[in-house]
């Protein structure tokens, strides 16, 4: 538009300039050439100054435009700096709820544990009391039957009418070691809980919950960060232990151990593994979202027999 502007501009001053000629080349009367002279003074006066409103609402309209190219540029960096506050702020509480629900999962495991050594004391206290109620009804027998003293001692009683516990009753000591080894995992005291869980395993292998005890021994080194040594503690409950009641976690962390160690394919395969073995427990649930979590395609759960 200002180029168009500029060629009427110079048109007409070439009029002008041609009149202006032609008035000096072709006589004409003085009153004649003033009138046209000012009338083509005013309409140049007239075109400059529309050619200077028009510049100026130029100017006003390029002004506006930057302003508001500017109000744009600041909404969105501060569109960028809210998103990454709320990106910051989604990640710690993903962390904090990761972090929640490692802390519960340690808590309900102890607490599984617990509930285990109450069921193996309640399964011996129960066979104690079996045992002594047979004892009695013989020696009530033999009472009744007049054979008081010089009879054949009754199989299972312990010779003398002592009433000695059952062999296989852990001692109180065993029972003290397991539960302090316990508490100072769960309250982060890793390396005290590590010699307790060994002494446990050292002095009553033989007892129902040594398997738990080396359990947790892998657990100790999981949770200091040593995944070779948390593998191989796993390792001897699976293979020497078939009837504990931690394979199924044991195979789980074995198989998330082995993830952190950057084993993606053993460790998808032992997750696959608590999967197929244990179904519908919670070490296979808790395995089936890490797989979903990689991307890997879980076991279908085996048909019922």
């Amino acid at each position: 538009m200002t180029l168009r502007i500029r060629w009427l501009f110079l048109a007409l001053a070439a009029m002008f300039f041609g009149a202006v000629g032609g008035a000096i080349l072709a006589p004409q009367p003085a009153g004649a050439v003033s009138k046209e002279m000012i009338e083509l003074q005013q309409q140049v006066g007239q075109l400059l100054q529309g050619q200077q409103d028009l510049r100026s609402a130029m100017d006003s309209n390029d002004a506006t435009l930057r302003t508001l190219v500017q109000q744009s540029l600041d909404s969105l960096n501060r569109f960028n700096g809210e998103m990454g506050s709320l990106q910051k702020t989604v990640q710690e509480m993903q962390a904090n709820t990761g972090s929640r629900i490692d802390t519960m999962a340690q808590q309900t495991q102890g607490l599984s544990d617990n509930l285990q050594d109450v069921q193996a004391r309640v399964g011996k206290l129960s066979q104690q009391v079996t045992d002594v109620q047979n004892l009695l009804q013989t020696i009530d027998g033999k009472i009744s039957g007049g054979t008081t003293g010089g009879g054949a001692v009754p199989a299972g009683a312990p010779a003398g009418g002592n009433t000695a516990a059952p062999a296989g009753l852990a001692p109180s000591s065993a029972d003290t070691l397991y539960q302090n080894a316990l508490r100072d995992y769960n309250t982060g005291r890793y390396d005290l809980a590590r010699q307790e869980f060994s002494d446990y395993i050292t002095n009553f292998p033989s007892n129902d919950l040594a398997s738990n005890a080396q359990f947790y021994l892998g657990e100790v080194a999981y949770a200091q960060g040593d995944y070779r040594g948390a593998i191989a503690a796993y390792d001897v409950v699976l293979m020497n232990y078939p009837n504990s009641f931690k394979l199924g976690a044991s195979l789980l962390k074995k198989g998330l151990a082995e993830l952190e160690l950057g084993m993606k394919a053993s460790g998808t395969r032992d997750l696959r593994e608590v999967v197929r073995r244990f179904p519908n427990s919670d070490d296979a649930k808790r395995a089936q979202a890490k797989l979903r979590e990689l991307g890997a395609t879980t076991p279908p759960h085996p048909a019922p027999h």
